[in-house]
């Protein structure tokens, strides 16, 4: 094979894959619906990228089966025009896990999985190997500051750090080295059907750790365990005793330090310093540090690489901090999620104002898990939230952002359209009552208004 073509190629998992194969000299293209700041950067890196679902449109390099994998992603309706004309005229068409199993078997894969937490995670352990003396290659979930990207790519380490996505089982295709669960918070109920589906799939995911690997988990997730014969098993956590946890948190002056305990090898590395403070990172954190410390990295490298951490572009990612207005945006898109966002605001930020602008992300998900939505967004001062961002659905009759709102237990809460936020911000910060507002979603709407509101507010 001699060219590789993305259908999806603006996915941030995509994105990744293109840049790997890139790498490795093959020929890399494909096709996403719409342009953005990802697909401007890789279609200046070289990688063939149009936005026309047209066959004509694709280059002739990437139309012989006897030389091209076809690529996608499970978002791609299944009706669309170029992976229709692919499946019925012979190429070898497969999804993005299927491309990162492979890498998978090829390599040690430290496979980072979980219903919220894992981009953190696997960002941090990409970070602290990367500045470490052992190294590693990177699949990410998230573009890594400062590195400008989500793909990592290394000439001495066969380590390869992956976020493992649950949706529509992706993560079943690996074949982890060593894994991580981050958390199991039910999600995806359009794919999976049942809380008791989602949490067997991680139980199969515990499954697949080669021999002589190992599985660590955070204490308390209820998830069966299916280790093959050889594989280690350990648990971390916050605040309470595990083979590898975090005590004697401080949180202050916007800093946070913490201390990381590994039992089983007597160790503890006193005054962390995560480099994005917040509450939250201190878990994601001490999952990063034993994995680290695991594949030899030593305590003076993780504790400069962990205070170095500038942390994955929308998450946590601060674009104003001053004493009289703070704005940040985050990817949070689950009611748990969402929730431990806002918590850690009001930690960081303790007896502020806080605005959230929240955009839902996908019908089904509102409805499914609405109640969680309403209870995680009655957290901030004011709730602000935008229509619902449908992605690969089509609208569910009654479930909108209105119907959301009027769930949720605030007594300053509203919608606006995208089109409206800035003035709406505006008109808030010219009257005094903008504080600390948090953007909020996963869809690309919000992402794209960032730039306008941080020159509103700016």
């Amino acid at each position: 094979m001699k060219s590789i073509y993305f259908v999806g190629a603006g996915g941030i998992g995509m994105s990744a894959l293109e840049r790997y194969f890139k790498a490795e000299g093959y020929k890399v293209g494909g096709y996403d619906k719409t342009p953005s700041s990802l697909t401007e950067t890789l279609i200046s890196e070289g990688i063939d990228i149009h936005f026309e679902d047209d066959i004509e449109a694709v280059d002739p390099v990437f139309k012989n089966p006897d030389e091209t994998i076809i690529c996608y992603t499970p978002a791609i309706p299944k009706d669309h025009g170029e992976l229709c004309y692919f499946q019925q005229n012979g190429f070898k068409v497969m999804k993005r896990s299927q491309l990162l199993g492979i890498i998978t078997r090829e390599k040690r894969g430290l496979c980072i999985s979980g219903t919220h937490g894992k981009t953190t995670t696997s960002s941090m352990v990409a970070h602290i190997l990367k500045q470490s003396h052992i190294d590693c290659n990177a699949f990410l979930g998230g573009i890594l500051k400062p590195y400008g990207s989500n793909f990592m790519l290394s000439a001495k380490s066969d380590l390869t750090v992956i976020e493992a996505d649950e949706f529509d089982r992706s993560f079943h295709t690996l074949s982890p080295y060593q894994a991580v669960i981050t958390s199991c918070d039910p999600d995806h109920l359009d794919i999976y059907g049942t809380e008791e589906a989602y949490r067997d799939s991680f139980a199969h995911f515990s499954s697949l750790v080669r021999p002589g690997g190992l599985l660590l988990k955070r204490k308390g997730i209820k998830v069966e365990m299916r280790l093959q014969e050889g594989v280690r098993y350990a648990e971390y956590a916050v605040n309470e005793e595990a083979d590898y946890f975090a005590t004697n948190i401080r949180i202050g002056n916007g800093t946070i330090l913490f201390d990381f305990v590994a039992k089983e090898e007597g160790i503890v590395m006193r005054d962390m310093e995560p480099g994005v403070p917040a509450p939250i990172n201190v878990e994601n954190a001490t999952a990063a540090l034993a994995l680290c410390l695991i594949n030899g990295c030593t305590e003076d490298e993780m504790r400069t690489a962990l205070k170095s951490f500038e942390g994955a572009k929308r998450r946590f990612d601060f674009y104003i901090k001053r004493e009289d207005l703070v704005l940040m945006d985050d990817y949070a898109h689950h009611p748990d999620e969402i929730k431990a966002s806002l918590n850690s605001v009001r930690q960081l930020f303790a007896g502020r104002h806080v605005t959230v602008v929240f955009q839902p992300h996908l019908y089904s998900r509102t409805h499914d898990l609405v109640e969680g939505f309403a209870e995680a967004l009655s957290i901030p001062d004011r709730t602000i939230l935008l229509p619902i961002y449908p992605a690969r659905e089509q609208p569910i009759q009654g479930v909108t952002s209105e119907w959301l709102l009027n769930m949720i237990e605030s007594n300053d809460k509203r919608c606006v359209m995208q089109s409206a936020l800035t003035q709406c911000l505006k008109s808030l910060k010219d009257a005094g009552k903008l504080d600390v507002v948090v953007m909020m979603g996963a869809g690309v709407d919000i992402e794209r208004l960032l730039p306008e509101t941080v020159e509103c507010l700016g």
